[in-house]
């Protein structure tokens, strides 16, 4: 690979929101499996999503993690749903906030939606349960 400039603090703040968020387990695993084809992915969604928009101060991070489980179960983004489910072991959005969330997917954005987001809140809290607070047992792979 070529030399690559050292990373920008916007880079910097993105992987600690991002660590503080989805827990240094998930980060590590996404970084080990990181490859030359999909690093400049990487470093977008770590500067944009987690460096800019996690990252700002004006919405708590239950807050945050409330809205984009919303929003992923409204787009049918049904692996996200899950990561950012387990993601709230460290937001500190309840299992009653994610409710309401799905509540409000099912009236604006569809019933369909909802009950499929509801499906798979139910499964990955109760994995939540079983394995830990991130939902991932020791050693496994996402």
């Amino acid at each position: 690979m070529a030399d690559h400039p050292a990373p920008s603090e916007r880079f910097l703040q993105g992987m600690r929101t991002r660590r503080s968020v989805l827990g240094d387990a998930h980060v590590d695993r996404a970084e080990a499996n990181k490859t030359a084809f999909d690093q400049p992915f990487q470093e977008l969604i770590t500067e944009g999503a987690w460096g800019t928009v996690w990252s700002r101060t004006n919405w708590t991070k239950r807050e945050r993690s409330i809205v984009t489980i919303a929003l992923l179960a409204a787009l049918g983004h049904h692996d996200e749903v899950a990561m950012h489910i387990r993601a709230t072991a460290n937001t500190g959005a309840t299992p009653e906030d994610i409710r309401e969330a799905l509540m409000h997917v099912a009236i604006y954005a569809g019933v369909p939606a909802a009950n499929h987001a509801f499906k798979i809140a139910k499964a990955t809290y109760a994995e939540m349960d079983k394995t830990g607070s991130d939902g991932q047992a020791a050693g496994e792979m996402k």
